[in-house]
């Protein structure tokens, strides 16, 4: 019965929407925010796949070198720097809040667990003020190891002395999911817009459209368990 909640930071909790008038400026369209986080999400996962470690930030930096290339922009660095520093302020979504509160209310032990790097991740917490509804603040950094390797979501179990299957991850990413469930921790789906589970593999015995309905999921589900 998983007592420990991991929750995912960017997309999950925190909203990189704020960043689009930047790209929108920088690189010409508010689009390639988007495609931008998923190069940098593929920059990432490949250091992973070739044992070639990358950490977060590396991998956004040479993403949005990357993008701006394929744009044939010229980023200057400052442009770059507003980015970087943006992302360290970004807004949390408004359902955040209420969800932690209930989730934390309810008893559980509630953890963030991020493949930004430690500082970022806590000044991004610290920004959006969700911090102090944290136990722990984790990065897949302290590891050397991105999600959706195991080691992270092993991390969070040593952390708070349980086996994997105590912990259950929250994310808005099928990718994430999948490398919680493969480590044996449980995990629930965000159906941010844009965002569905993958078809393939083990699934999350959650789905909500949003974080209230998560929280109100995870209740209930612990609820049955007792």
């Amino acid at each position: 019965m998983p007592r420990v909640l991991a929750f995912d930071v960017n997309e999950t909790l925190l909203d990189l929407s704020a960043l689009d008038p930047i790209f929108e400026q920088a690189l010409g369209s508010a689009a390639l925010r988007q495609t931008w986080f998923s190069q940098m999400l593929q920059v990432a996962f490949v250091g992973g796949l070739t044992e070639r470690y990358v950490d977060f930030s590396s991998a956004g930096q040479a993403a949005l070198a990357m993008v701006a290339a394929t744009e044939r922009v010229d980023l200057d660095d400052r442009a770059a720097e507003r980015i970087a520093a943006a992302m360290r302020r970004l807004p949390h979504h408004p359902d955040a809040v209420p969800a932690l509160t209930r989730l934390g209310d309810a008893g559980f032990t509630l953890a963030a667990l991020t493949n930004s790097t430690l500082e970022v991740a806590r000044e991004q917490l610290e920004s959006a003020g969700l911090a102090g509804h944290f136990d722990a603040i984790l990065s897949a950094d302290q590891v050397r190891a991105l999600k959706p390797r195991p080691e992270p979501y092993q991390l969070v179990a040593d952390t708070y002395g349980v086996e994997p299957s105590g912990v259950r991850l929250i994310a808005a990413h099928a990718w994430d999911v999948a490398g919680a469930l493969a480590a044996g921790c449980a995990a629930a789906f965000v159906r941010r817009p844009g965002k569905v589970p993958s078809p393939l593999g083990d699934q999350p015995d959650i789905v909500g459209d949003d974080l209230g309905e998560v929280a109100d999921r995870i209740i209930a589900v612990d609820d049955q368990q007792r």
